[in-house]
């Protein structure tokens, strides 16, 4: 990973959230937005089976792509729970304490 990659996470958050308002019939994270947090919630399960599955199969290809997924629906969930990826990653960073 390159060094200015390592805020990828941050970055991913940023433009979910400035997406959130776009257009619903060209922006999937818009259409998500509106569709709300149960089917943020379901997408977010989906995936982290999709990954589960992904492993499970000893696919590498599919546990990067399904795990890119989890990532980005989870971001999701935070955003429309207005919880910044920082308090996760100080959380994470306080439990290794």
């Amino acid at each position: 990973m390159a060094k200015d990659d390592s805020d990828i996470l941050t970055r991913l958050y940023e433009v979910i959230d400035s997406r959130k308002t776009d257009d619903a019939d060209t922006s999937y994270t818009a259409q998500l937005f509106n569709q709300g947090t149960n089917r943020i919630a379901q997408k977010l399960g989906e995936e982290a089976l999709e990954a589960v599955i992904a492993v499970i199969n000893n696919d590498r290809g599919s546990t990067i792509s399904e795990s890119a997924d989890l990532i980005y629906h989870w971001l999701l969930l935070l955003r429309l729970s207005e919880v910044d990826p920082q308090e996760v990653f100080q959380e994470l960073i306080d439990r290794k304490q």
